[in-house]
């Protein structure tokens, strides 16, 4: 019988919770519908999403495949061990990592969060980190994540000196995230010697074998692959989330008209929601207009959908220099990591404490945010 109960306590349950499911669904949607239109709203929402992936993800992709190509040639001929040879001495004092860290962000840098879990399952990585900096490295990694995507993509709208700005507060953000981290599971994780950890650092070896021309062509094209499967991923992120975002953040294309079913039309929720803070949002970030809190807030699940967002606000004249900054800031500091934090710490073994990464995490990137306006605020 104690079977039997546990089996109708699970279908209750799972029946509760298809019909709260349900409830938000046909409420969210029928309000919209009954806003602009059951066939506007429909029209609306085909058009964003087929213009999205026209106009946005493939330019986005044609940026994933150059810069993947590139990262790739760094890694391929010892760029990046150039680099992390000079932004080794950094970790300790900045981060409370050892040198070999350096090699993680550089590596997030030039692909995605995912790339340092790679890194910490090397043994001939970990072995120079405690418990406790295994577990931020999660943090530290994902404040890199698709950095190179975010500043390159930031900088072919034509703001490059504000993209350094949001590079340098995104720094910022992910020192706050990475230590608070640490602070957070150095309590719950067991402690070990230091004489049990590190040693002469040794080097891990990316170079491939063949001639100069082999590698260099081999890199270009492993890179571009990768640039490829990357501009792929994203897909999901900016059709489904992008267009929800956007369908909730602007109005009616001509308001005197009225909906017409056009791309990028919707309610605007989210900017009425937004305006109640607006006070709060100018003196952190800068933001003038309300309608560009749909950044920070798409950048928690895809920073991919949150790069679609921007051509738009330049569309309709919301963007300056301080707006590319913090934008920058935020996307790269937490470049999705709602979406990315529970599987990497599964993967690492550390699961009980993702409502830790997370909460450090969302701080780092507020703070990034930040800073980077204040920055932009002083030297520009």
């Amino acid at each position: 019988m104690s079977g039997f109960y546990k089996k109708l306590k699970f279908t209750h349950r799972r029946s509760l919770e298809a019909l709260v499911f349900l409830f938000f669904f046909l409420g969210f949607f029928i309000y919209l519908g009954s806003e602009m239109g059951t066939a506007n709203l429909l029209n609306t929402l085909m058009k964003t999403s087929w213009d999205l992936l026209m106009n946005t993800v493939f330019f986005i992709m044609g940026i994933t495949v150059l810069t993947g190509a590139l990262g790739k040639l760094l890694i391929e001929f010892g760029v990046v061990r150039l680099l992390e040879f000079f932004l080794a001495p950094l970790m300790k004092p900045l981060y409370n990592l050892p040198g070999v860290a350096s090699l993680g962000a550089l590596m997030t840098f030039l692909s995605d969060n995912p790339a340092i879990i790679g890194l910490a399952k090397e043994k001939n990585f970990n072995k120079y980190f405690k418990p406790y900096q295994i577990v931020s490295l999660t943090n530290f990694g994902t404040a890199f994540g698709m950095g190179l995507v975010v500043v390159t993509f930031m900088a072919s709208m034509g703001y490059f000196a504000a993209a350094l700005v949001g590079l340098a507060g995104a720094v910022v953000g992910s020192i706050v995230s990475t230590r608070l981290m640490q602070r957070a599971s150095r309590k719950l994780l067991p402690e070990i010697d230091d004489n049990e950890v590190g040693g002469d650092e040794q080097q891990i070896s990316f170079r491939s074998e063949g001639s100069i021309f082999e590698r260099f062509l081999n890199a270009i094209l492993d890179g571009g692959k990768t640039g490829v499967d990357l501009g792929l991923a994203i897909i999901p992120g900016v059709l489904v989330i992008s267009s929800l975002v956007m369908i909730v953040t602007f109005g009616p294309k001509d308001a005197a008209v009225g909906y017409q079913g056009l791309a990028y039309e919707g309610v605007a929720v989210l900017p009425h929601i937004a305006d109640y803070f607006s006070v709060v949002f100018d003196w952190l970030f800068g933001f003038q207009h309300p309608e560009l809190i749909a950044f920070p807030i798409t950048s928690l699940g895809a920073v991919g959908a949150a790069l679609s967002l921007v051509p738009r606000f330049a569309s309709e004249g919301f963007i300056t220099g301080n707006e590319i900054a913090v934008f920058t800031a935020i996307g790269m500091c937490w470049s999705g990591f709602l979406s990315t934090h529970t599987a990497m710490l599964d993967a690492l073994g550390y699961r009980k404490l993702i409502s830790k990464a997370i909460l450090a995490h969302t701080v780092g990137g507020l703070v990034a945010g930040i800073v980077a306006h204040w920055l932009f605020v002083l030297f520009f």
